[in-house]
């Protein structure tokens, strides 16, 4: 099993978007059951006594656009653990990159990616949050994915 975690600062806007783009990709594959695929933040700012906020109404309207949901997704903050137990950490920018080597430590396992490496670019994914562009961030998420399967498909992976 491949598991994948997708992160960005606070697990409402963009990893969301990735996670359940992501989760929708391989199910149309045929292959979902050969992953397990979440997301979570860098930060605690979605997160209040320990519940996190559900997703931003943005990625919530641009997926269901889609006919996909992701109703039941609380922003969650990504641990040491985390580390451990995923195969790929793909995180949308640099900042993000940062905080997770600040949470995890270093990367010695080479596991940590930013979503937009895999189409050769050092860009990050564009942040609705600032931007208030979703269909943007879509464009970035959805060449990142695809990308990634192809990645994986030359690794022998899938």
């Amino acid at each position: 099993m491949i598991k994948v975690m997708f992160v960005c600062h606070g697990n409402i806007c963009r990893s969301p978007m990735a996670e359940f783009l992501f989760k929708d990709m391989v199910k149309k594959l045929g292959i979902a059951d050969k992953f397990k695929i979440t997301s979570s933040a860098t930060s605690t700012e979605e997160i209040w006594n320990g519940i996190g906020n559900p997703v931003h109404p943005g990625t919530v309207k641009k997926l269901s656009s889609l006919g996909i949901s992701c109703s039941d997704k609380r922003a969650v903050q990504i641990t040491k653990a985390d580390y451990q137990y995923y195969d790929y950490i793909i995180c949308m920018d640099n900042m993000n990159l940062r905080n997770i080597h600040r949470i995890c430590g270093e990367d010695i396992d080479g596991k940590i990616f930013k979503m937009l490496s895999f189409c050769g670019e050092n860009g990050d994914v564009a942040d609705p949050w600032y931007t208030g562009n979703f269909d943007e961030t879509y464009y970035d998420i959805n060449r990142g994915l695809n990308a990634f399967l192809e990645y994986l498909k030359k690794q022998r992976e899938i």
